[in-house]
């Protein structure tokens, strides 16, 4: 697998790297369109293609160094990818660096949830996502994409969701009506980042589905949803999540790409890119 941009071997050495990306490239759950499991690449792919000083933040974040480590396989099931998942995710917070997990489908970032939670006991996770994934199990498993909030809830209590405009009613006993944040409510509510930011406690774990992104913007997603955000809405959120807390890490995951079609790829690496820069040069 590739790596994460166009650095030089200096700039990606694990040792001496502040960030690290971990592929997995994991659609075992996903129930409409498959494609998933080729986001990591197909991201890896346009990194390359980035301009590596950033405007907005006036720096070039990849001097920080950015590894790439090999991808996680596993797919017998999406318990083991998820102890997988975990397992990696723990050696990378133990050795002091920025976790940046990229999937692949929602599932994925179950396990870093619970490696979060083994750093961090108390920690929020702010969920950027088109659907709640708040089911308890879907079609046979507690494991399935549909259900990565509801496995999340079960490590903290301080989950906030922005953007969701599709859910199930048996989701409704899992969500907190106090902490979602409805992607038709955004539209009448000049303060809703603030809002956000107010819920999230001093740690926050960032879990980005791109199906977030309306469909003009992010057409290549396995289960794409009308009326979504905006990509400066993304920014602006996270600039203002980043201005007032401390990112312990980040995920993006549910690109399904489509070969013809690259736009996309390029938007979910530029994404990561400008979300680190905006990290690693808060005052």
């Amino acid at each position: 697998m590739r790596k994460y941009g166009d650095f030089t071997a200096a700039e990606t050495q694990y040792e001496t790297a502040a960030i690290v990306i971990l592929p997995v490239p994991y659609d075992g759950t996903s129930t409409w369109i498959k494609g998933a499991d080729l986001g990591p690449e197909a991201i890896l792919e346009a990194s390359a293609n980035l301009e590596f000083y950033d405007i907005e933040t006036n720096s070039e974040v990849y001097k920080k160094g950015i590894s790439t480590l090999a991808p996680v396989l596993t797919n017998s099931s999406p318990e083991a990818m998820t102890a997988d998942v975990q397992s990696r995710m723990e050696t990378i917070l133990a050795d002091g660096k920025f976790p940046v997990l990229i999937g692949g489908e929602h599932s994925v970032s179950i396990g870093a949830f619970r490696a979060m939670a083994q750093f961090y006991p108390n920690f929020s996770i702010l969920q950027l996502d088109a659907h709640s994934d708040m089911r308890d199990t879907y079609e046979g498993s507690s494991h399935n994409h549909a259900c990565v909030m509801a496995r999340a809830k079960e490590l903290t209590d301080e989950i906030t969701q922005v953007g969701i405009r599709s859910s199930a009613i048996e989701e409704k006993k899992n969500i907190n009506p106090e902490r979602i944040f409805y992607a038709h409510r955004l539209k009448e509510d000049a303060n809703w980042m603030q809002q956000v930011s107010e819920q999230l406690g001093e740690h926050v774990y960032v879990t980005i589905d791109l199906d977030v992104l309306d469909p003009a913007y992010m057409p290549s997603t396995g289960t794409p949803e009308p009326d979504g955000l905006t990509y400066r809405e993304v920014i602006n959120l996270l600039k203002t999540i980043i201005k007032n807390h401390h990112i312990i890490g980040l995920d993006v995951v549910e690109l399904c790409p489509h070969h013809e079609i690259k736009a996309p790829d390029f938007l979910a690496a530029k994404l990561i890119y400008q979300i680190l820069s905006m990290n690693f040069t808060k005052d």
